[in-house]
């Protein structure tokens, strides 16, 4: 698996000392979030919109309705930058200034592709419920032919990619920790809480395991 070749727009300038461009992380990284920041342009002004994604090999996926702006735009070719970031600490410096996070994050530049055709659309369909919640997609309705004509899904080529990772403690000096405040770091972890049953569901039918016990990446 070849990493990243660093380009202009993914060189990592700022601390690059903790920048990667190795592919099994940042395929790592993807895979355990799937709410990305897509950034772009439209009529001149920047927007970014939070969306979901889910990683098929060397490719992003992303769906939307055929009426979204940020789907149309990115269907047009425009090009974009998206961003995955996964909190995983907080660092409690001995000086106000030094306080930070640990984070693992993934910026990704480029220009989407329409994915044409009812078997290709479908089987990205699929891709997204499988990647949220494995084992979920042969237990739910599939989507209607109308609702296959109503959604724009978009392949993304992994052509420019990086990411920026941040571990462990502060980095004051010595001298800093004079101060009287505790110093060290409060992890941070997406864990699941236990499933709410949809009052309208049928209630002899109970929580399957894979929501029962939900965790990322899956």
């Amino acid at each position: 698996m070849k990493n990243f070749v660093p380009t202009e727009r993914t060189k990592v300038r700022r601390k690059p000392d903790r920048g990667s461009y190795d592919r099994e992380l940042i395929y790592s990284i993807l895979d355990e979030a799937f709410v990305c920041q897509v950034a772009f342009i439209d009529n001149g002004l920047p927007v970014v919109v939070p969306t979901n994604y889910v990683r098929v090999g060397d490719k992003l996926f992303l769906h939307g309705s055929t009426a979204s702006r940020l789907m149309k735009t990115l269907a047009s070719g425009a090009p974009f930058c998206l961003n995955v970031t996964l909190l995983d600490g907080i660092v409690c410096a001995p000086s106000a200034t030094g306080h930070s996070v640990n984070y693992r994050s993934v910026v990704v530049m480029g220009k989407a592709e329409v994915v044409e055709g009812e078997t290709a659309k479908l089987a990205a369909m699929r891709d997204f419920v499988e990647y949220v919640i494995r084992g979920r997609w042969a237990t739910v309705l599939p989507p209607t032919e109308q609702e296959l004509k109503g959604t724009l899904v978009l392949a993304v080529p992994l052509v420019e990619a990086s990411a920026k990772v941040r571990a462990g403690f502060a980095v004051n000096d010595e001298k800093d920790y004079s101060a009287p405040g505790w110093t060290g770091v409060i992890p941070m972890k997406w864990v699941s809480q236990p499933p709410v049953p949809d009052p309208r569901g049928n209630p002899a039918i109970s929580a399957p395991a894979n929501i029962q016990h939900y965790s990322r990446p899956q």
